[in-house]
């Protein structure tokens, strides 16, 4: 006989709420359970501070601007931006994970292009490298963390 035969419609009922409960256990069981954060002024000490210029300033307008750490779910992700008359010249990545050979391979690839997407965009309206979500979206806060402060 069928399992959810007419003549039984509690059983379906009972199948329908299980497999429901099923459903919504395993969306849950995928969605990652903290979200990445900036890392505010007061927790970093003195020395660390969340912008600064660069002390060797060229008469030209070229300056550095550091922007704020960014703690993601595999590590602290933080960028330095170099301006040229009001325009994005570089993108450094100063901090972000490689603790283990997979955090290496990950950020080898990923960082070229989100600092490539980056100087093409002049803004951090840039898109997420796949399989570096989080590298991506730390770089990507940081960066805007450093373009304001830089006044962009």
């Amino acid at each position: 006989m069928h399992a959810l035969k007419k003549s039984r419609p509690l059983r379906r009922v009972v199948l329908a709420s299980a497999a429901t409960v099923s459903g919504m256990v395993l969306l849950l069981s995928l969605k990652p359970h903290t979200s990445p954060t900036v890392v505010t002024a007061q927790t970093r000490s003195p020395s660390s501070a969340g912008s600064s210029a660069s002390p060797g300033a060229t008469a030209s307008g070229s300056r550095s601007v550091t922007g704020g750490p960014v703690q993601t779910r595999w590590g602290p992700v933080q960028v330095r931006i170099t301006l040229k008359d009001g325009r994005l010249t570089d993108v450094t990545a100063l901090d972000y994970p490689q603790d283990n050979p997979r955090d290496q391979e990950i950020n080898s690839y990923a960082l070229p292009q989100l600092r490539r997407e980056a100087l093409t965009a002049q803004s951090a309206r840039i898109d997420t490298v796949s399989g570096a979500t989080y590298t991506s979206d730390g770089y990507r806060r940081s960066l805007q963390s450093a373009l304001d402060s830089a006044g962009l």
